[in-house]
């Protein structure tokens, strides 16, 4: 298991078009993928369960994952929200 913080930093957080983004990175990895935030935590590769977090700018949320490629994953999704779906 794998697991990094990061602070979004996006003007609308994780809604709709950067979750999108988001999901489809998460989804080109094999390992199992959560994102967590205040004490929930959801598939990261669940449209409804990141939207369902609420994640909004300046918040931290955590990202785990655990599987053959959990590495790639957490860094290439931490990477992703750092700069701000670029």
């Amino acid at each position: 298991m794998y697991m990094k913080e990061v602070v979004v930093q996006n003007q609308v957080g994780l809604h709709a078009r950067p979750a999108t983004f988001f999901i489809q990175k998460a989804n080109e990895y094999k390992s199992s993928i959560w994102v967590e935030s205040d004490d929930r935590k959801v598939n990261a590769k669940s449209l409804l369960g990141v939207l369902s977090l609420g994640i909004t700018k300046g918040l931290t949320i955590t990202i785990i994952a655990d599987g053959a490629d959990e590495e790639d994953a957490v860094n290439d999704l931490v990477n992703l929200i750092s700069s701000n779906f670029a």
